[in-house]
C-alpha cells in the first residue's frame, strides 16, 4: 500500500488557488490503509459454499436476530439453590481460542456447547504482584476467593513465591469451594488433563508458596526443607482437603513414586526422593465399609462400577495426559477422553443425596498454546466442549449450576482478512513483503525461529512448509521459548441456579463466592435463609 501523495489540506489550498491538482495515476481510498480489497477473491466469494443463497438475503438476517432476541426475553431467572456445582476450567482458552475452536468445530456460525449458556460474564485476571497471571495465581482467586501472587497456590499476597516459611503460617492459607461443599456434607471431586498436582487442579486443595513443588525433590531443589514444606503430591493425599475427595482424576504418577519405583506403563522411575509410594498410602487410607479403586488406564477405568466405589484415584500418565489429537493419530486406546473422565466422577460424586461440587481442568488447552502448537490448542477446546455438553446433558438446569470459564489469555492472535470456509490453520493474506501470512499467529513463543531466517532478515515462505503436521508450529512475532500469557479479561458461561449472578466485569476471585451463593455454602452470602 503507498500513503497518498498529498494530503486533503494541500489540495484544499491547490484547488482554491485555482492551481491544477497532480494527481497520481491511482488514487487510492483512505480506507484501503485499513481494510484492504481483496479483488482477485471476488469470483471466490460468491461461490463459497457456505455463504449460502438465504445467507445473502436480509430476510435470513433479520429471522436469525428476531429468533435471539426472542430467546433472550423468554430466558427465565432460576433461584433455586444449586444441589451440584461443576466448575469448568478451559487453561489459556482465551476468546480467540474460542473463535478458533468454533470454526474447527465445524464453521464460523457454529457454538460450542458452553457458549450455548445463558449468561456470560466478564472475568479480570491479573495476580496482585503480576499484570499477567499464571496457572496458580488464578487458581488461588477462582477456587478460594482471594487473588494472590504469582506463582503461589492457596495462600494470600503475604506470601511471596519460593519463600519457604510464609506458607507455614496457617492464617496466611486460603480454603477453595471444594472444601466449603465438604463441610456442608456434599462431595468433592477433581478432573483434569494434566497432572493432578499441576497449578490448577492443585487449587482445590494444596497450600503452598510455588506451584512446581509437585514433590519432595522439587521442595528440595529451591533450597527448603521437604520434611517441613509439605510437597503438593503430599498434600493431595494426607492434606486436610486433599484426602476428603471422593475422586482424583488425570496424570501425574511421577509425582506420587520414588525414583527406585518404575511406572507400571512405561518402567520410567517416579521423581520423589522420601522412598514413598503415596499412591498405595493412599490406598492403605481406606476406613472400614469403604471402598477405594486405583486405576491407571482405560480399560480399568470403564470396568470402575460407581455404584460399588467410594473413592477413585486415576492417573493415566507419569506427567500430563496426552493430547487428543496424539491419541487418535498415534493410537493410544488406553488413554480416556475428558469426557469419559466427567462421566464416571459424576456417576460417584451424584451419589450423595446432598449433591457435589466437581473440578474440571481442559489443562492441555494452555500447552499447545505455550507451544505455538495451535493445532493442539483448538482440538483440546473442542474436547473441552464436548465434556461440557454431557455434563449439561447429564444434569437438569433446574439444581445443578455449571460454571465455564478460562483462568487466562494467551498471545494467541485470529486475524488477517480470510474468506469464510477457509482453513482456520492455513494462510489469510499476503502481506507487504509478497509471502502468504497465516490466519493464527502468536505474540512471541518457540515458533519464531520456525517461520523467520535471521540469517536474511525475512520471513520464510509458509507455502515452502510442511504445516499437516498435529504438532506444526505457528508463526511467532518475538523468539521465547514458552510463549507468554495474555493479560486481558477472559469469559465466563453460566448455566442453572442463579447463573444470572456471573453477568458484567468483575474480579476473578469473586467466581468462587457466586458459585457458594447459589449453593449455600461457605461462610459468605447464600441464597437460601
Amino acid at each position: 500500500m503507498r500513503c497518498l501523495a498529498l494530503s486533503l489540506v494541500t489540495l484544499l489550498g491547490l484547488a482554491a488557488a485555482g492551481l491544477a491538482i497532480p494527481l497520481e495515476k491511482e488514487v487510492e481510498r483512505p480506507d484501503s490503509w485499513y481494510h484492504p480489497d481483496f479483488p482477485e477473491d471476488r469470483e471466490l466469494r460468491k461461490i463459497n459454499s457456505r455463504n449460502a443463497d438465504d445467507k445473502r438475503t436480509i430476510d435470513y438476517w433479520v429471522k436469525n436476530a428476531r429468533a435471539t432476541v426472542d430467546q433472550i426475553v423468554k430466558r427465565q431467572v432460576n433461584k433455586k439453590t444449586a444441589k451440584n456445582v461443576i466448575m469448568f476450567l478451559g487453561d489459556g482458552m482465551s476468546i480467540s481460542t474460542v473463535a478458533m475452536a468454533r470454526v474447527y468445530a465445524g464453521g464460523e456460525e457454529q457454538q460450542l456447547a458452553f457458549e450455548k449458556f445463558p449468561h456470560i460474564g466478564m472475568s479480570k485476571t491479573y495476580c496482585v504482584d503480576y499484570q499477567v497471571a499464571d496457572s496458580a495465581c488464578t487458581a488461588t482467586a477462582y477456587l478460594t476467593g482471594v487473588k494472590g501472587n504469582y506463582e503461589t497456590i492457596g495462600v494470600n499476597a503475604k506470601v511471596p513465591s519460593y519463600d519457604c516459611e510464609a506458607a507455614l503460617d496457617t492464617s496466611t492459607h486460603t480454603h477453595s469451594i471444594a472444601k466449603w461443599a465438604m463441610d456442608a456434607g456434599k462431595d468433592a471431586g477433581l478432573v483434569t488433563t494434566t497432572r493432578v498436582t499441576h497449578a490448577s487442579p492443585a487449587g482445590v486443595y494444596a497450600h503452598t508458596a510455588n506451584r512446581d513443588w509437585e514433590d519432595d525433590y522439587y521442595v528440595s531443589v529451591d533450597g527448603c526443607d521437604a520434611v517441613k514444606v509439605d510437597d503438593i503430591a503430599e498434600q493431595l493425599i494426607h492434606g486436610e482437603v486433599g484426602k476428603r475427595l471422593k475422586v482424583i482424576m488425570g496424570g501425574g504418577r511421577r509425582e506420587f513414586h520414588d525414583r527406585s519405583m518404575p511406572d507400571a506403563e512405561y518402567g520410567s522411575n517416579g521423581y520423589r526422593r522420601d522412598g514413598k509410594d503415596l499412591i498405595q498410602e493412599w490406598l492403605d487410607l481406606q476406613e472400614d465399609g469403604e471402598t477405594r479403586n486405583y486405576v491407571w488406564n482405560k480399560t480399568e477405568l470403564m470396568a470402575v462400577d460407581p455404584k460399588k466405589v467410594d473413592k477413585l484415584l486415576a492417573l493415566f500418565e507419569p506427567s500430563h495426559c496426552a493430547y487428543n489429537l496424539d491419541r487418535v493419530h498415534q493410537q493410544m486406546p488406553e488413554e480416556p477422553t475428558l469426557a469419559e473422565m466427567v462421566d464416571i466422577a459424576t456417576d460417584i460424586l451424584a451419589k450423595n443425596d446432598k449433591g457435589f461440587f466437581l473440578f474440571v481442568e481442559g489443562g492441555r488447552i494452555d500447552h499447545g498454546h505455550h507451544d505455538n502448537r495451535a493445532k493442539y490448542a483448538v482440538d483440546e477446546t473442542v474436547q473441552f466442549s464436548e465434556a461440557i455438553e454431557l455434563a449439561r446433558a447429564k444434569f437438569s438446569e433446574d439444581d445443578t449450576l455449571i460454571v465455564v470459564t478460562s483462568d487466562h489469555s494467551h498471545s494467541v492472535s485470529f486475524s488477517g482478512y480470510p474468506n469464510r470456509g477457509n482453513n482456520i490453520f492455513g494462510t489469510a493474506g499476503t502481506a507487504s513483503d509478497n509471502l502468504p501470512y497465516m490466519t493464527i499467529s502468536y505474540g512471541n513463543g518457540p515458533g519464531f525461529s520456525s517461520h523467520v531466517d535471521t540469517e536474511k532478515g525475512t520471513r520464510r515462505d509458509v507455502r515452502t512448509m510442511d504445516t499437516s503436521p498435529d504438532n506444526f508450529r505457528f508463526p511467532a512475532t518475538l523468539p521465547v521459548d514458552s510463549e507468554t500469557h495474555g493479560g486481558e479479561d477472559v469469559a465466563v458461561y453460566a448455566s442453572g441456579p442463579w447463573s444470572h449472578l456471573f453477568t458484567g466485569t468483575y474480579e476473578q476471585n469473586t467466581i468462587p463466592h457466586m458459585m457458594a451463593y447459589a449453593a449455600c455454602i461457605g461462610a459468605g452470602a447464600k441464597a437460601c435463609p
